[in-house]
């Protein structure tokens, strides 16, 4: 059958149908031949309807630089008789030919020669150092060049293999992890190619800098090199941010020019996914650097999109209740940046034991997929990728010059933490993983369709504030810029905003603080919430003010802000509010520096603060202080009214009650939607809507504590409506369930009120 595959209303739909696709990762080139069926036939017993698989062009090239992709050589390389036997099996396909795969492949997945015979392609950074990660300046026009003879050659495979063309295939991402080695490098592609283009558009915007911070416009090229990768103290304040719009651009560009390509050869008539790095230490935090770093390519700022779109690699392990806040923000800021065409996905969907050096090092609990599948499918993901699905072997490849002798570079074995071990059985994550694709699989009529539900709030998401990569070892003004971005950034000091959001029964999302059209086109719910430091864009700062002043409500939880990215004073925000920082206070190990309320020690209990910024009394009409740092009683929270709306600033980086972050959430406007009694630590809850009008509830468990709950939901009018007449629901700890809130239709089940469609009761 030839099947359109579209993109539209954040859908996927495959033949006009919508669908969650529920692909597991199986690497075909690391499995013998005869192995293939087994592997995809366990994905079938798993529940499991794509299979999803790297096609790596450093493996399919030989020593004399020609391609096999037919077999040829090694039968295991035949990439069309792979594709075939997924569709003889009835499993759709999700292709990913790089160029770079990662997937701890030799050089990355690409050929050894493009680094030994291009050296101008191979990143230097600050002072010239060599790139200590195997990166290559990808946006070069002779990376794209060199990249064209195999975007042709994969082309052959995939063109007639298209779901379109009457194959399986219904996806193709482009490249993997753009951006990622040089971020956890802290290395900046500082090449000829990108010194070249950051001088010309300095020289196209002169009046954007002091004229001598870079070197005059037509001095040599090797005198910009020079400033650039070390820069002066001069420099470097604007060398931050002009570098961050420049890699920002060429990845952007970079993308757009790879997907010119897959449609030049023939395979880019299916969505093309461009996939976001950037957990680390099991947690999703650092993710928005990767939605920072890549956002402009699925929005088109550079190139088009048509038919683009965005998923998460995500690597949080068995998903603690804190991950849990972190994760949902994380795709929640990713949700965000989506145009209204554009679904959530998750490329890389983790899964297995965890025990990924196979020394026993690590665990990750058998539930942790089903809760993490969970939380995203409430939050609207139409794809999944577990990965890694199926295990394999990194076989021998021996070749002049390489130091790695085999394909990959994890020894023999690869995947051993899979689902499905390397030697083709049944691992101990197996049953977990096939239970969280047949949760999937059980939901998808409803889930391949229905959205998240928000109450009149969002957390606001700063894109600049994650562009913090790249600082010179030798910025010591830099690295406080930074300190302070990454201490506020995702959700205020300690992460607080998503925990307590979540815990308090508020269902939200995120908004892009730095898109110029979300405010005016009505976008911005009545309530946004940001996590923000001494350190605030300057056009963010004024968006903030018109958002309040026209009758929105804003609440800031770290610092006032007072610094634009360049270190300039830019205190647009406080100006507006009448607010000025008069000095800081930090707990040391004889001077506790704690908070209380305003007024005295009703309400809550004094807390200790690790830092308290003082502020001066507001001189608004109409301002309050709500809390007070304790010893010298001066103000480190405060409310002010502006034009229609009002303000909070919390200015302290504190344990305070979740309680009051909710009052304060009210008074600004936003009553939580949900209420839910008798809750024990790690309960996550949500609704999800179709639209047709058919309603879900999502409670998930996400601490060992066991649930028994009863929940409300907060009608027009502010008064809370029981919700499953008023019974408790009980959860195990570690699980989930999903039920049915409005009368199920007659074709699709009993016709009982509140069906339960999954769970674990």
């Amino acid at each position: 059958m030839r099947l359109d595959v579209e993109l539209r209303d954040r859908r996927i739909l495959v033949g006009g149908t919508p669908q969650v696709l529920r692909a597991g990762e199986v690497h075909y080139f690391r499995l013998a031949r005869d192995g293939w069926r087994r592997r995809l036939e366990l994905l079938l017993e798993a529940g499991g309807d794509t299979v999803a698989t790297y096609v790596p062009w450093g493996v399919h090239e030989l020593a004399d630089g020609t391609l096999d992709l037919t077999g040829r050589t090694r039968p295991e390389l035949d990439l069309g008789a792979f594709l075939d036997l997924a569709a003889e099996l009835g499993l759709l396909v999700f292709a990913r030919p790089g160029p770079f795969q990662m997937a701890e492949l030799r050089h990355e997945g690409l050929p050894g020669r493009i680094g030994r015979d291009h050296r101008d392609l191979v990143p230097v950074g600050w002072d010239a150092a060599p790139a200590p990660t195997p990166d290559l300046d990808v946006a070069a026009p002779r990376f794209l060049d060199l990249t064209r003879p195999w975007y042709a050659a994969v082309g052959e495979v995939l063109r007639p293999r298209l779901a379109p063309n009457g194959g399986p295939v219904v996806a193709v991402q482009l490249d993997n992890e753009v951006g990622m080695l040089s971020w956890v490098s802290n290395t900046p592609v500082l090449t000829e190619h990108a010194v070249a283009e950051l001088r010309e558009r300095v020289v196209a915007a002169p009046d954007r800098r002091p004229a001598a911070a870079y070197p005059a416009p037509d001095a040599p090229l090797e005198e910009w090199l020079a400033a650039v990768r070390s820069p002066s103290p001069e420099l470097a304040p604007d060398l931050r941010v002009d570098l961050a719009e420049l890699h920002r651009d060429r990845a952007a560009r970079y993308l757009a020019s790879l997907a010119d390509l897959a449609r030049e050869h023939g395979f880019g008539d299916v969505p093309l996914l461009v996939n976001v790095h950037g957990t680390a230490a099991d947690s999703a935090a650092p993710l928005p650097i990767g939605i920072s770093q890549l956002q402009r390519s699925w929005q088109g700022a550079v190139g088009g999109v048509a038919g683009m779109t965005a998923g998460s690699d995500h690597y949080v392990g068995s998903l603690s209740a804190a991950g849990a806040a972190e994760m949902h923000l994380a795709h929640a800021f990713l949700a965000a940046t989506l145009g209204p065409d554009q679904p959530l996905t998750v490329l890389e969907h983790e899964c297995g034991t965890g025990d990924y050096g196979g020394d026993l090092g690590a665990h990750v609990d058998p539930e942790a997929v089903d809760l993490k599948t969970r939380l995203l499918l409430a939050q609207g993901a139409r794809l999944f990728n577990w990965y890694l699905f199926a295990g394999g072997a990194n076989w021998s490849d021996p070749r002049p010059g390489e130091a790695q002798q085999r394909i990959g570079i994890t020894g023999e074995r690869h995947g051993a933490a899979a689902p499905v071990t390397p030697e083709g059985e049944r691992g101990p994550a197996f049953a977990s993983t096939a239970a969280s694709m047949r949760a999937v699989a059980d939901l998808e009529r409803w889930a391949a369709v229905w959205e998240p539900e928000h109450d009149a709030l969002a957390v606001g998401y700063l894109p600049s504030a994650f562009a913090t990569e790249h600082v010179h070892p030798a910025d010591e003004a830099g690295r406080a810029l930074r300190a302070d971005l990454e201490q506020h950034r995702f959700g205020g000091p300690r992460g607080i905003l998503p925990r307590v959001l979540l815990a308090e029964g508020y269902r939200f999302g995120a908004v892009d603080l730095e898109d110029h059209d979300d405010d005016e086109d009505g976008r911005w719910p009545r309530v946004v919430v940001v996590g923000a430091g001494r350190v605030l864009d300057g056009g963010v700062q004024e968006r903030l003010v018109e958002h309040v002043r026209a009758g929105g409500g804003l609440l800031l939880v770290g610092d006032l802000p007072e610094l634009d990215l360049r270190g300039r004073p830019c205190t647009a925000l406080a100006d507006a509010l009448g607010l000025r920082r008069t000095g800081e206070v930090r707990s040391g190990p004889r001077m506790p520096c704690d908070v209380r309320p305003a007024g005295g020690t009703t309400g809550w209990a004094e807390v200790t603060s690790s830092r308290v910024s003082a502020l001066a009394p507001p001189s608004a009409p109409g301002a309050e202080v709500l809390a007070v740092e304790a010893t010298s009683g001066k103000p480190c929270a405060v409310a002010v009214p502006l034009g229609e709306g009002s303000a909070v600033v919390v200015a302290a980086d504190a344990p305070l009650p979740s309680g009051w972050y909710r009052s304060l959430v009210e008074r600004l406007g936003a009553a939580p939607g949900l209420h839910v009694e008798g809750a024990a630590p790690g309960l996550v809850v949500a609704t999800t809507a179709t639209p047709e009008g058919e309603r879900f509830l999502h409670l998930m468990a996400t601490s060992g504590h066991p649930q028994r709950v009863r929940v409300s939901e907060r009608d027009a009018s502010g008064a809370l409506m029981p919700l499953l007449g008023g019974r408790p629901v009980e959860l195990a700890g570690r699980s989930g369930t999903i039920l049915r809130l409005e009368p199920v239709q007659p074709d699709y089940g009993t016709g009982h009120r509140h069906q339960t469609l999954r769970g674990n009761e």
